[in-house]
C-alpha cells in the first residue's frame, strides 16, 4: 500500500476495507465517550466563557468590563466560543455544551491522526492502539468535558505535525497556518513549533535546497500571530497573558515540585497507579516507558527522519515546565501524551513483532528432528507453524490495545460520587466547582455589575454572578500581584490570600476556602471587624474547614 499523502487518508480507503469501519468505530466511540458524561465544567473554563460572553455583550475582550487585562492564555478558543455563542443564543449561549461539542470533535479527529502518524512512523498497529487509548484516556476525556481548550490545542499540534510530514507546497503552508493557530490557542505551543521550524530550515536549505521556505509559508504563520500581537499590545499593553506572571507570584512551591510531578506522570501515562498502587507503578514505569519510548522513537526516526521534532516534544515539554517550577495543573499534563502514547506503543510493537515461536522455529531448522517422519508430515507441520506465525500481527494488535486500555478504563466510574450521574473518569472531579455554584446561587441575588466579589478561584463565581471580580491570585486583577509573595508562615497549602489585599480593595463579598485564609484573614483583627461570616458550606477540600462566604 502506498504511503498516504494526506492526514485524512482514512477517507481514501476502499469502501470494503475493514480499516474504514474500524476508523469510523473509533470516531463514534470518541464522541460517545465525551458526550455520555456530559459537561463537567472546570473552573478555568468558566473564565474563558466569561471572556466570550463579554465579547458578545459588546464589552470587549475583558473579564471585568472596563478593565483591559489579558487573563486568559487561549485567545483563539475564546474567539471560537464567542463565535459559536453568537449563533446559539448570544450572551445566553450554552458555553459548556458548545465547548463539549468542539472538544469531542477535536479528540475524534486526533484519533484519526494518530492512526496516520503511526503508519508514517512504521508502527501501524501502535497508531491504531494509540487512537483507541485516546478514545477513553482520562487525560483526554476529562478536559474535553471540562470545557478547556486542551482538546483543540492537542488537535492543532498533532495536525501541524501531520501536515509538515505530508509534503508538498500546500501542506507546508497548511502546517504554518496550523502552527500559528496552535500558538494562539496556547503560548507553550512554541515547545513543538520551535523544533518544527528548525527541521523545516534544515530541510529547506541543507537536505532539499529546492524546497526553500516560501513567502506564503511565512505569511500563513506570521499574519495571524502578528494580528493578535498587535491587537493584544494595543489593548492590554502586551501580547503576553498577565496570568502567567500572576501564577508565578501567587503560588508557593518547594524546589523541584514540578519536576517530581512530571516524572510521576511520565511513569504512569495510563494511570497504572489505579491498579498497581503508586509506588510500584512509578518504580516500574520510570524504567519501562522511557525504554519502550526509545525503542519506538528509534524505529520511527529510521522510518521518517522528519518525525524528530515530535519525537523530542514530550521530553522538551518536561524540561520546559520543570525548570521554572510552576504549579502543575492537571491539564498541563495532557499535550505531550499523544506522542508519548504512540512511541511507547511503537516500542512495544517492535518488541512483540520480533517475537517468533522460537522453539518451533528451532525444530523446523533442525532436519535431524524430522528424520523419522516423511515429507508429507514435515510439510504439514511446516504449514501448521506458518499458520500460527500468521496470527502474530493480530496478537500484537490485541496486546497493544488491551494493555493500556485496562489501566485507562480503571479510572472510569459508572456512577461518579458527585456531579451528573453519568459514566465519567474519576479524574473529572468537579467538587470544588459545585461548591462555588452553591455559593454563587446564595449571593447572586444581592449582586449587580457594580458589586465587587473577591475569590481565589474566580471561574464559576465570575460566570454565574453579575459582579465585578477581584481575582486574589491576580490572573484577571493585576492589582493583586503586588501583594505577593507572602511570608512562608502565612501559607497552609501552596496558596494564601493576603489580608492587606482584601482590606485595601474592600470587596463587597469574599468567597473562599478556609484553608486559603486560615493564617491571614482569619487572624487579622481589622478583617474580622469589617466583615462578617454569612454562610459556611461544609467541605474538607484541600484540608479546608468549609467554604466561607463573607460580607462587608
Amino acid at each position: 500500500m502506498k504511503t498516504p499523502q494526506s492526514a485524512f487518508c482514512i477517507a481514501r480507503l476502499p469502501v470494503r476495507d475493514p480499516q474504514l469501519y474500524f476508523s469510523a468505530l473509533i470516531v463514534i466511540l470518541a464522541l460517545v465517550a465525551r458526550l455520555l458524561p456530559g459537561p463537567r465544567t472546570i473552573d478555568d473554563a468558566c473564565i474563558t466563557f466569561r471572556y466570550a460572553r463579554n465579547l458578545l455583550a459588546g464589552s470587549g475582550f475583558t473579564y471585568n468590563p472596563g478593565e483591559s487585562v489579558l487573563g486568559t492564555t487561549t485567545p483563539l478558543y475564546t474567539f471560537l466560543m464567542a463565535g459559536l455563542g453568537a449563533i446559539t443564543g448570544g450572551v445566553n449561549a450554552p458555553f459548556p455544551e458548545l465547548a463539549l461539542g468542539v472538544n469531542a470533535l477535536a479528540d475524534a479527529a486526533t484519533c484519526l491522526l494518530l492512526i496516520w502518524l503511526g503508519r508514517r512512523a512504521g508502527a501501524r498497529f501502535a497508531g491504531w492502539a494509540a487512537a483507541v487509548v485516546w478514545v477513553v484516556a482520562p487525560f483526554s476525556v476529562t478536559f474535553a468535558i471540562g470545557g478547556l481548550e486542551t482538546s483543540l490545542y492537542v488537535l492543532l499540534l498533532t495536525t501541524t505535525v501531520a501536515a509538515a510530514l505530508a509534503g508538498g507546497r500546500r501542506a507546508r503552508i497548511t502546517a504554518a497556518l496550523l502552527g500559528a493557530l496552535a500558538l494562539l490557542t496556547r503560548p507553550d505551543a512554541l515547545i513543538l513549533l520551535g523544533p518544527l521550524a528548525l527541521e523545516r530550515l534544515y530541510s529547506a536549505y541543507i537536505v532539499q535546497p529546492r524546497q526553500k521556505i516560501s513567502l506564503a509559508e511565512v505569511l500563513a504563520f506570521g499574519l495571524p500571530v502578528l494580528a493578535w500581537g498587535t491587537f493584544a499590545t494595543l489593548t492590554f499593553g502586551s501580547p503576553l497573558p498577565h496570568s502567567v506572571l500572576a501564577k508565578a507570584a501567587a503560588y508557593r512551591l518547594d524546589s523541584h515540585d514540578a519536576l517530581i510531578r512530571l516524572i510521576q506522570h511520565y511513569a504512569t501515562p495510563f494511570l497504572e497507579q489505579n491498579l498497581l498502587g503508586a509506588p510500584l507503578a512509578v518504580a516500574l514505569g520510570i524504567v519501562l516507558y522511557p525504554a519502550l519510548y526509545a525503542a519506538g522513537a528509534l524505529q520511527a526516526w529510521k522510518t521518517e527522519k522528519r518525525l524528530l521534532p515530535w519525537i523530542a516534544y514530550p521530553w522538551l515539554y518536561l524540561v520546559t515546565f520543570a525548570l521554572p517550577n510552576p504549579l502543575i495543573f492537571r491539564w498541563y499534563l495532557t499535550p505531550p501524551l499523544p506522542a508519548y502514547f504512540l512511541f511507547i506503543l511503537a516500542g512495544l510493537e517492535r518488541i512483540l513483532s520480533n517475537f517468533r515461536f522460537s522453539i518451533l522455529d528451532f525444530r523446523l531448522n533442525r532436519p535431524v528432528l524430522f528424520a523419522s517422519i516423511n515429507g508429507a508430515q514435515a510439510e504439514a507441520f511446516q504449514s501448521k507453524i506458518e499458520n500460527r506465525k500468521s496470527k502474530i500481527p493480530f496478537l500484537v494488535l490485541a496486546i497493544l490495545i488491551i494493555y493500556p486500555l485496562v489501566f485507562s478504563l480503571s479510572d472510569w466510574r459508572l456512577h461518579p460520587d458527585h456531579g451528573p450521574d453519568h459514566p465519567a473518569p474519576q479524574m473529572a472531579f468537579i467538587e470544588l466547582e459545585l461548591l462555588y455554584r452553591q455559593a454563587a446561587a446564595r449571593i447572586a441575588p444581592d449582586l449587580d455589575g457594580r458589586s465587587l466579589l473577591a475569590a481565589g478561584d474566580v471561574g464559576v463565581l465570575g460566570y454565574y454572578t453579575p459582579a465585578r471580580i477581584l481575582d486574589t491570585v491576580g490572573l484577571n486583577s493585576p492589582v493583586s500581584t503586588a501583594y505577593y509573595p507572602l511570608p512562608p508562615g502565612q501559607y497552609v497549602i501552596n496558596y494564601a490570600i493576603p489580608a492587606r489585599l482584601v482590606l485595601d480593595q474592600q470587596p463587597d463579598y469574599l468567597v473562599v476556602l478556609e484553608v486559603y485564609v486560615r493564617n491571614t484573614l482569619l487572624k487579622d483583627p481589622s478583617f474580622l471587624q469589617q466583615y462578617h461570616l454569612v454562610e459556611k458550606i461544609d467541605t474538607d477540600m484541600y484540608g479546608s474547614d468549609g467554604m466561607l462566604i463573607f460580607k462587608r
